[in-house]
């Protein structure tokens, strides 16, 4: 129902003109949008909160021209368009695919239209700062880094089984009662996916350090390493959901650390019944598509606008064979990344860790 709903909304604004927030002004709106209106973000998107609640939120923003659907604003684009996508080892894989969003968007655009698709975020942030890319699809780590070093913003999330985030969740055995909560696994032996994993450490232990459970002495990656082995008998980071999730089942660690759709998606049945999730830590944002700084506010609502058309049944196709995502939905670097970018902030080092990952997993 929420899947349903949100889609239509998306459609009906869509076609009134362009849907965004003023770009111009986005540190001002993103500075008006009241704290009940992301809280009822958050519990909507974990179900607490029924979808009128989350839709007159909605209704309250463009009543109050933080969100911004008129059409007379300039939006059209006269230069050339260069695109960077999230960065995987065989590119040759993903061009194809790219390409046919390329050449849906220079139809709508009327200029041309550059995809490319690095090894590496190095190359987007880059390629951003000094002007040879103007948008990019990217990962939330990435995503914030970006903001960070270029200004770039997050313009548009995608949409995941009626989502804009999944939820990072604490796995132990079934038959464990000895961990009911994240703080219980201080101390234990624990799996995480991989060191720049959203859900499978970024937020487990961005968590564990912003409420104050371990502490990073220290600011550099070397700060970090110790904190987790001072903090834990053992940690491990076994390379992705199933197999954080099969040593868990194995016996070799206490805890692993992954999304809340992990076991179901990786493991059989008479696996999965012998897994608990302890606690969900809180929801991981989805990928985000970011502008360049330097990209003008007409090219920057023009471009919104044409990609906002791939959510319509004749274009989703293309927008699903890139990622797998459902739609592309307004948003904000604050109001979608957010308190995920602190998380990335609290582990020393792991910004540069993050970029020099040199192909996407899709697992996180």
């Amino acid at each position: 129902m929420k899947r349903q709903i949100t889609l239509s909304l998306i459609a009906a604004i869509a076609a009134i003109g362009v849907l965004s927030v003023p770009l111009s002004q986005t540190a001002q709106a993103e500075s008006l949008v009241p704290d009940w209106i992301k809280t009822n973000a958050g519990w909507w998107a974990d179900g607490a909160v029924d979808d009128e609640t989350f839709l007159n939120g909605i209704k309250f923003l463009l009543e109050n021209g933080i969100i911004d659907v008129s059409s007379e604003s300039n939006t059209t684009i006269t230069e050339p368009l260069t695109i960077g996508f999230i960065p995987v080892e065989k590119a040759d894989e993903l061009t194809p695919k790219a390409q046919a969003l390329e050449t849906f968007l220079e139809n709508e655009l009327g200029v041309d239209v550059e995809i490319v698709v690095p090894t590496n975020y190095e190359t987007i942030i880059e390629g951003m700062r000094f002007g040879h890319i103007d948008a990019a699809f990217m990962d939330t780590g990435p995503a914030w880094i970006t903001h960070q070093r270029t200004g770039a913003e997050a313009v548009l999330a995608e949409l995941v089984a009626g989502k804009v985030n999944y939820q990072a969740t604490v796995w132990t055995l079934a038959s464990n009662d000895s961990i009911q909560s994240i703080e219980d696994t201080v101390g234990k032996k624990v799996a995480f996916t991989s060191i720049t994993g959203s859900s499978g450490f970024v937020r487990p232990m961005g968590t564990l350090v912003t409420d104050g459970h371990i502490t990073i002495e220290g600011d550099d990656i070397v700060a970090l390493e110790s904190a987790l082995a001072n903090n834990f008998e053992s940690y491990t980071f076994a390379g992705g959901y199933k197999a954080a999730l099969q040593l868990l089942l194995n016996g070799n660690v206490d805890v692993a650390f992954g999304s809340d759709i992990a076991p179901q998606k990786y493991l059989e049945l008479e696996d999965q019944v012998k897994l608990r999730p302890v606690t969900t830590i809180g929801p991981v944002p989805s990928h985000v598509f970011m502008v360049s700084s330097d990209l003008s506010d007409s090219g920057k609502n023009a471009l919104v606008d044409a990609l906002i058309q791939l959510n319509y049944d004749e274009n989703n196709h293309i927008l699903k064979d890139l990622y797998g995502a459902e739609a592309l939905v307004p948003t904000t670097t604050t109001m979608h990344i957010g308190e995920f970018g602190d998380f990335i902030d609290a582990l020393t080092g792991l910004d540069q860790l993050i970029l020099d990952k040199s192909n996407y997993d899709k697992s996180k």
